[in-house]
């Protein structure tokens, strides 16, 4: 059986160092996955669910935030990305979000950030490292604890946002220490989680690749699904011709 695909959105800047990290987490979740840099390269009818990945802060327009002279922006991944997860969900197809792509899942529908995180959880250790030095503290009785388990969970951290108002369906399912929204998932079908961290630097951690394994199994039944549909509406072209 062929492995489902995957989506994969990297920034134009880092994707050349990132991609290989996400790929390979990917593989090993039991999936292969499909570089997505410019409007381009994108074609959901290709792929089997979605990874929305990590790099430059989204733009506060998009959800009515003010605009910061110190941001680094870019205007034209943040329109690509927020209509990927849209056509995604309405698709019912799975939709990982890292980093900023956990954010962007949050605003796609409907939600909004804080631009500032650390000036608001002053108790949230600010750091920047793609080590596992953050700890994180899992929801029970969530997709995402059934996932990676309910024990605290170390994590790395390279975000200066953070989600605040939650968007429509979605669920808060793990906070750091000083009450940062660490990771959201959607409270029902379609898979949809986001996490605050990068788990594609982290691929020696078993819970780490236990969610790209989530988002392979639940884009092969998507696949599946998909295939089935398509098969009964052939059945039923099958009949017009008859009937004609």
């Amino acid at each position: 059986m062929t492995r489902p695909r995957i989506g994969v959105t990297v920034s134009t800047r880092s994707g050349w160092r990132i991609f290989p990290l996400m790929a390979l987490s990917v593989w090993l979740g039991g999936g292969r996955a499909v570089k997505w840099t410019t409007r381009r390269d994108v074609d959901l009818r290709a792929v089997d669910g979605v990874i929305v990945g990590g790099g430059d802060d989204i733009a506060p327009t998009l959800y009515g935030g003010e605009v910061r002279a110190v941001s680094r922006l870019d205007p034209e991944r943040d329109a690509l990305e927020h209509r990927i997860i849209g056509e995604a969900m309405a698709a019912n197809m799975p939709v990982l979000g890292i980093c900023r792509g956990a954010q962007m899942l949050n605003i796609a529908l409907g939600g909004t950030l804080y631009q500032s995180a650390y000036e608001v959880f002053t108790e949230s250790r600010k750091m920047w490292t793609v080590l596992p030095r953050r700890t994180v503290e899992i929801v029970p009785e969530s997709r995402f604890a059934r996932l990676a388990g309910t024990e605290p969970m170390s994590v790395n951290a390279l975000h200066s946002q953070a989600v605040d108002r939650l968007g429509d369906g979605l669920r808060v399912v793990a906070r750091d220490t000083g009450g940062m929204v660490e990771a959201i998932e959607r409270a029902s079908d379609p898979f949809a989680i986001g996490v605050q961290w990068h788990p594609e630097h982290l691929p020696y951690a078993r819970r780490q690749r236990r969610l790209f394994a989530g988002l392979v199994e639940a884009a092969a039944a998507y696949r599946a699904d998909a295939h089935q549909t398509r098969a009964v509406d052939d059945g039923f072209d099958d009949l017009d011709d008859e009937a004609a």
